[in-house]
């Protein structure tokens, strides 16, 4: 007779002997570890071994919140940006965010957030530390129906220390939000599965809902979702009861996309006109890389990763591939299932075919690709990932294997704190101590604005940015390669020229290597070299190895000044 476990490597075999639903948590799963530890005695921790574990994960756990509030980096563009679209009234966040690119539903609570918290770094930073620590007992409660009790403790210690979840911690973005509702989406799909009741349906559609309005690369989680529901509704290898609970998800998630409808005019302007012009699309590499991409600190630009995260992406697509494929039969040996797992089909499905499904869009589309917006499949990798540790059935290589990721985590999360994202406060500060009321300060390009002007706004300077000649406080991505290409650089120079007149001074902050710009910034910073009448001085280097963000400032002095 199979072992009855959801905590041990063989709930496979109880699930294809029909005792129970694969992916369905029952009261007799809590049980299941009990008659493991009969059975195999090195599958628990005991005693003195019990309460280091318990000591070792509440110390770890602990250390994962407290690095979600801890960072010394200044503002970047997107997090600045961010925070400028907020502070707008309600009524004119569709118009900016028609002109931003995003869904809105992040932006109206960091609205109301910073109306109690303030527009500090760290008043703004913490919606997004808050949201990140709620997901721990949520993502908690979504795995032990999964996996059962030790399973779920292995990812609440995975996602506490996982880098990607601290980096979007202390981010004014709405990435934490993203793994928040993913969490409870997975918990309101198990009720909704095993329980279709009005209550747990309305959750769904809410969740859902949810997803869509926070971040666009919900479309294909949530389209993901939807055929293996109509697989999962339509399947004979399932029982009467489960097949039901498909058919009534089913409908709960189509009626939460139905919600998002309102939006659409939006979504389709967006993606007609603003998209994503500040990356390449993605390539089918980009599947992989979005995974590896979860092991390391997303605010540093090395292309060389550290060894912690190598080693934590390592950990992570090893255990991932035995949480799909992998089999113990006893202390040392694991076989392997070509078949794959019951329970890690569903995860591997939603993870594999989100991103292939996101990365063929964006070939069509034509949009532009980033790591962080696989952070709508991050939690079920997680889950994934804590279902192959479950595959290693010794409890003391298990506790080693946890505690190899756990450290490798936080010594890359760790970084976070010290990292600095943008240059812009030193360029601050330079202007700070040498520049006047009045004088001109342009960006080359506008994406560097942002970030400055939140250190300068109420200096006097006269600013304005390159190619529109705008406001520095928000980008303005409507149709931005026509306009960039349209946007003439010595006009550029010569309305600088004219706000300065003859008694102030130009700043140039510039950059280069900004997709569809060429060597425009460079271009105008030539041309105010060469300008008559003034002489120039390099305050600020741009140091792209230190910051995410860098940047460099010029002054321009007239002569005769």
């Amino acid at each position: 007779m199979p072992l009855p476990t959801v905590e041990g490597a063989t709930v496979d075999e109880r699930a294809r002997a029909g005792e129970a639903p694969a992916d369905v948590h029952s009261p007799a799963d809590d049980a299941a570890g009990d008659e493991l530890a009969r059975r195999f005695p090195y599958a628990q921790l005991e005693g003195r071994w019990l309460a280091v574990a318990a000591l070792a994960v509440s110390a770890i756990v602990l250390a994962g919140v407290v690095l979600r509030f801890w960072t010394r980096s200044a503002l970047w563009l997107d997090e600045a940006l961010t925070v400028d679209i907020a502070r707008l009234p309600l009524h004119q966040l569709p118009a900016a965010l028609k002109r931003d690119g995003a869904p809105p539903l992040y932006y109206v609570l960091l609205h109301f957030w910073m109306k109690v918290f303030g527009t500090s770094n760290e008043g703004v930073r913490s919606l997004s530390g808050v949201i990140s620590v709620a997901t721990l007992p949520v993502a908690w409660i979504a795995t032990r129906r999964h996996l059962g009790r030790q399973g779920a403790w292995i990812v609440l210690v995975l996602l506490a220390t996982a880098p990607f979840a601290v980096y979007y911690a202390t981010e004014a973005r709405m990435y934490s939000l993203v793994m928040f509702l993913t969490a409870c989406g997975i918990v309101a799909l198990q009720r909704s599965l095993v329980g279709p009741r009005a209550g747990n349906l309305l959750a769904l559609v809410v969740v859902t809902a949810a997803l869509l309005y926070t971040h666009y690369w919900a479309l294909y989680l949530v389209g993901t979702v939807v055929i293996w529901l109509a697989w999962l509704a339509r399947s004979r290898q399932q029982d009467h009861r489960l097949r039901s609970g498909a058919r009534w998800s089913l409908g709960a998630v189509i009626l939460g996309c139905v919600a998002f409808v309102p939006w659409v005019p939006t979504f389709i302007f967006q993606a007609e006109h603003t998209g994503t012009p500040w990356a390449a699309p993605p390539n089918f590499a980009a599947v992989i890389n979005a995974i590896t991409g979860f092991t390391d600190n997303q605010a540093v630009l090395s292309t060389v990763p550290s060894n912690e995260s190598r080693l934590l992406a390592v950990c992570y697509l090893v255990l991932a591939f035995l949480g799909l494929f992998g089999m113990a039969r006893d202390r040392f040996h694991i076989e392997l299932d070509v078949r794959t797992r019951p329970k890690g089909r569903p995860l591997a499905f939603v993870v594999a075919v989100t991103l292939a499904a996101a990365v063929a869009g964006g070939l069509i589309s034509q949009s532009g690709y980033s790591g962080r917006y696989a952070s709508v499949v991050f939690l079920p990798l997680l889950v994934l990932v804590g279902l192959g540790v479950l595959t290693v059935l010794d409890a003391r290589i298990r506790a080693g294997i946890m505690a190899v990721a756990a450290a490798s985590g936080l010594m890359v999360a760790a970084q976070n704190v010290t990292t600095q994202r943008t240059q812009a406060p030193q360029v601050a500060a330079v202007l700070a101590a040498h520049a006047r009321s009045g004088d001109v300060v342009a960006y080359c390009p506008d994406q560097l604005g942002p970030a400055l002007y939140r250190l300068t706004a109420n200096s006097g300077y006269q600013q304005l940015t390159y190619p529109r000649r705008t406001s520095p406080a928000f980008v303005n991505w409507i149709n931005y390669t026509r306009v960039i290409n349209q946007a003439s650089t010595a006009g550029f120079v010569s309305s600088i020229e004219a706000r300065a007149g003859k008694g102030h001074r130009i700043w140039l902050v510039w950059a280069t290597g900004y997709r569809g710009f060429g060597i425009r910034c460079e271009t105008i910073a030539t041309e105010l070299l060469q300008a008559p009448g003034y002489r120039s001085h390099q305050w600020v280097n741009a140091q792209p190895g230190t910051y995410y963000e860098p940047m460099y400032l010029t002054e321009f002095t007239p002569v005769s000044g």
